[in-house]
């Protein structure tokens, strides 16, 4: 029996953080033709906690691009609810989800999508000039962004003068050079050797040890063992949830 007074008993409790991306049953369909309805997603429901990495694998058509879509603000739900950050983007008006897809997510792709003839750092400082910051701000931040992926030294060569990986690691750069709190990654490494894959992977691994979300889409299996969960899509549905 506790005296008068005394201090009540604590009692830990767990509590399960919010998740930064969201799906509740999503289901995507597409119509082709007059009669043909094809399914490309089948009531996902997905919670990503932020700081986590996440690798998604699948076929070709088992719904994995289509995933990485709607979770990149890009395409829409036929059904069910997305919400990023704790907001349903589906009550979020076009322009101000354009913006928020803009702070919130930087994307990396297979192709790197860098502009020829010119050079790195203008690469980088590109998504900065649709933004408006002005040029001194640009060139400090995207300095940063490319000594934070070991390009610093690269910072005026062109994308045909440098090789895949480093083309790939200018790409994160420019994705994280306005400081999104979610990286995705469709098939960063496809294009790339052993070498330059395990360069791009470790960029994505100290991003992610500084806090960042990485999503990443791949059908390499060694690739997807440098993520902590692999999530396996067939037929537009999760077959499997793993924590590696």
């Amino acid at each position: 029996m506790s005296q008068l007074g005394a201090a009540p008993e604590t009692v830990a409790v767990d509590v399960a953080p919010d998740p930064v991306i969201e799906l509740r049953e999503v289901t995507r369909e597409y119509r082709v033709g007059d009669d043909i309805v094809v399914r490309a997603l089948r009531r996902v429901s997905l919670r990503i906690e932020r700081g986590d990495y996440v690798a998604i694998m699948g076929s070709s058509g088992s719904g994995k691009s289509t995933l990485m879509h709607i979770v990149g603000c890009l395409d829409s739900p036929t059904s069910g609810r997305y919400l990023l950050d704790g907001a349903d983007v589906h009550d979020i008006h076009e322009d101000d989800l354009a913006d928020l897809r803009n702070r919130k997510i930087g994307f990396v792709f297979q192709a790197f999508n860098l502009v020829p003839r010119t050079s790195a750092l203008a690469n980088v400082e590109l998504p900065l000039t649709y933004a408006g910051l002005q040029r001194a701000d640009r060139r400090r931040r995207a300095l940063a962004a490319l000594d934070a992926v070991g390009m610093g030294d690269r910072i005026h060569h062109q994308p045909s003068k440098l090789s895949g990986g480093q083309q790939q690691r200018v790409a994160v750069a420019r994705a994280i050079v306005t400081n999104p709190s979610i990286i995705l990654a469709d098939e960063p490494t496809g294009n790339l050797d052993s070498h330059s894959t395990h360069e791009v992977l470790d960029v994505f691994a100290r991003l992610n040890d500084a806090g960042r979300t990485v999503v990443m889409i791949t059908h390499e299996e060694d690739v997807a063992e440098r993520a902590a969960r692999v999530i396996r899509l067939g037929d537009g549905e999760i077959l499997s949830d793993v924590r590696t």
